[in-house]
């Protein structure tokens, strides 16, 4: 005889008695896939890696995360947020969109220059490269602070008429330039390399010439 479907409520009790996902267990599992990957890299980075270190069960892992890919951005995406944070403290000093723009980069730069805070990011940072796809909402994190700042100073008209967004990921690309250059080489002065940064950004987006040399001589 044909089976009918269940009409009792049973299958609906079984959907709702599905546990839901518990916010310190995603934590456990995100702080398991960061030290993972950060030792190990994406390649090395995989389900049973995550659960060895949790001692969690599949089930669990795939109530938080729905695949391997999910939970690397999601380890992106917590990296981001908490770097977009520290930037913008960096920033909160800041009296100008130029000034608050400088800041923006002096945080970026702390990657090469302060261990403290390049030693847990390099890692991340240098395998976000080879996973663009899953780093992007990471990197709009990121850059959030930059673009704001970026808006504040077209509303002001400090800077030529620009797109933010655009404009802040060639202001990234420039810093990660330097930043690269200090990591493969070791041999930038700090000050230097701000002062060449700060003034080709600030140039790029129109700020007067009196104002650049002003910052550029500030110290960091």
């Amino acid at each position: 005889m044909t089976q009918q479907p269940d009409d009792t409520g049973t299958g609906r009790r079984r959907r709702r008695d599905k546990l839901e996902p518990d916010p310190e267990v995603r934590r456990e599992i995100l702080a398991a896939a960061s030290t993972s990957l950060r030792e190990n890299g994406v390649r090395g980075l995989n389900i049973a890696a995550v659960l060895e270190r949790t001692n969690l069960s599949t089930r669990a892992f795939y109530r938080h995360f729905n695949s391997m890919d999910d939970l690397v951005a999601a380890v992106f995406q917590e990296a981001a947020r908490t770097e977009r944070r520290r930037l913008q403290r960096r920033m909160a000093g800041a009296a100008t969109p130029v000034e608050a723009v400088a800041a923006w980069i002096d945080g970026r730069l702390d990657l090469a220059f302060d261990a403290k805070i390049g030693s847990d990011l390099r890692r991340l940072s240098l395998e976000a490269q080879a996973s663009p796809a899953l780093v992007e909402p990471a990197y709009a994190e990121m850059l959030k602070p930059l673009t704001d700042a970026l808006r504040h100073g077209l509303q002001d008209r400090v800077f030529h008429p620009i797109d933010p967004a655009t404009e802040a990921r060639f202001i990234h690309g420039v810093v990660w330039a330097g930043i690269n250059q200090q990591w493969t080489a070791g041999e930038s002065d700090r000050e230097d390399l701000r002062r060449r940064i700060v003034g080709f950004c600030l140039r790029g987006l129109g700020v007067a010439s009196h104002a650049i040399n002003r910052i550029c001589a500030d110290a960091r």
